[in-house]
């Protein structure tokens, strides 16, 4: 793939594999710890998932604004230090046995993450010509599928033998590695601060409200962007019922003497399913329509997480996830490959900044209500399952309606054209 002759690409995506990779590591081998020492309380799981979606709330208003604002390499490269210095203390806290300061220190560096790939994803459309868009998100995709399949594994893997500890030095690895890889990249200036040099001395406050109103304006008034977003919302919802569900399938159904490598197999099975679709979506990607590659999948999607509900049978269980992560995998394509081509380079920040309070805030709800509801309300899991499977189907009827005419109404970006155009102003000011 030429896509590969760009060397800043390759670090950047090798940096982006090892930060999700430290991420999905640590933070499910904590999820089976919780299971371990807390069975007859699945609410601290669904706790501490909660730890790595909230701070969404508090910080989202001035991530998009970073990545924009200040130099985005910078931005990713620092949030890679911090969260392996935060996981050095992670470390010491679990020592301590204080279940309430692990999840402050989780909580803390969740909100570190949030600013980490908005600042890459910007720096990634930056870098690349607008014909190489869908295969960066194929790519990108095929990223999140590799970590999914090996994420969860390796964290049981570490759980089952070494304990919580040795995942956690695993995460402490994985981000030392992406902030090396960020710091080899060769990026230009104009490309880290497409906005020109940032001034502390001006008032950062007053200038993330300002840019924060502009990024909601530009979404609002591009019914296909507004669209797309909608669709990381969807995303968070979907998440947040498999961050737990799975696990509590096994644990309290399917499962429950080896819930934790069931669990894994889940997840390689998802994972796969998303890798595949991923090389599939990536392939078509130019033959067919966008909303098409949106909207079926979608469908097959809402009907398969019906089948997860449904059955009582382990293989049924995993083909029914491969072939969701199939589905999913053209979505995210979709997603990825439209919105560069229909954002200008100077807001993308800005832009690619409410994809993660959108998703969080959808993990959030959809999370809190697994932990009101079960088991206390509803015990048997299965209609969870169900209730996804309809909030899905509603989605597919709305995309299947509204993209195609939001999508011929829509312009395209000439990012390239418009990279160019910021420099040769900057270079010349009036």
């Amino acid at each position: 793939m030429d896509i590969f002759k760009n060397r800043n690409f390759v670090r950047l995506f090798f940096a982006a594999l090892a930060s999700q990779m430290g991420t999905t590591v640590g933070n499910m081998a904590f999820a089976f710890y919780l299971l371990d020492h807390f069975s007859n309380q699945p609410a601290y799981t669904t706790l501490a998932e909660l730890m790595y979606s909230l701070p969404t709330v508090f910080v989202f208003l001035i991530v998009g604004v970073a990545a924009d604002r200040l130099d985005r390499k910078k931005v990713a490269e620092n949030c890679d230090w911090i969260r392996a210095g935060l996981t050095i203390v992670l470390f010491a806290a679990l020592y301590t046995g204080s279940i309430p300061l692990v999840f402050c220190i989780l909580f803390i560096r969740s909100a570190v993450t949030k600013f980490f790939f908005p600042a890459e994803a910007s720096l990634v459309q930056a870098i690349l010509p607008k014909e190489h868009y869908a295969k960066a998100a194929g790519l990108n995709q095929i990223l999140f599928s590799i970590f999914m399949v090996f994420g969860v594994g390796i964290g049981a893997f570490m759980y089952k033998t070494i304990g919580i500890h040795g995942a956690i030095i695993l995460d402490f690895v994985s981000f030392i590695v992406s902030g090396f890889l960020i710091r080899a990249c060769r990026i230009p200036k104009e490309a880290r601060q497409p906005n020109g040099p940032f001034k502390w001395g001006d008032s950062f406050l007053k200038d993330s409200v300002a840019d924060f109103k502009e990024g909601i304006v530009y979404i609002v008034k591009n019914k296909l962007l507004a669209s797309l977003i909608f669709g990381f919302f969807i995303f968070g919802f979907v998440n947040g019922g498999f961050a737990v569900l799975p696990m509590f399938t096994m644990k309290y159904g399917l499962a429950p003497d080896h819930y934790e490598s069931h669990t894994s197999i889940f997840t390689v099975a998802l994972g796969f399913g998303l890798l595949a679709g991923s090389v599939i979506g990536t392939m078509i990607a130019k033959k067919v329509k966008p909303h098409h590659l949106m909207s079926i999948p979608i469908l097959a999607a809402g009907l398969l997480i019906f089948v997860l509900g449904y059955t009582d049978k382990l293989w049924i269980y995993y083909a029914a996830a491969f072939v969701l992560g199939m589905c999913i995998g053209p979505v995210n394509i979709a997603i990825g490959g439209w919105m560069p081509k229909i954002v200008h380079p100077k807001i993308m920040g800005r832009v690619s900044g409410w994809q993660d309070p959108f998703m969080m805030f959808a993990q959030s709800i959809t999370l809190g209500l697994v932990a009101l509801l079960f088991p206390k309300f509803v015990s048997n899991i299965d209609y969870l399952y169900y209730g996804m499977g309809i909030v899905i189907l509603a989605v597919f009827v709305f995309y299947f309606i509204a993209l195609p005419k939001y999508s011929a109404e829509a312009a395209e970006v000439d990012v390239q054209q418009s990279l160019k155009a910021d420099s040769e102003k900057h270079a010349n000011p009036v």
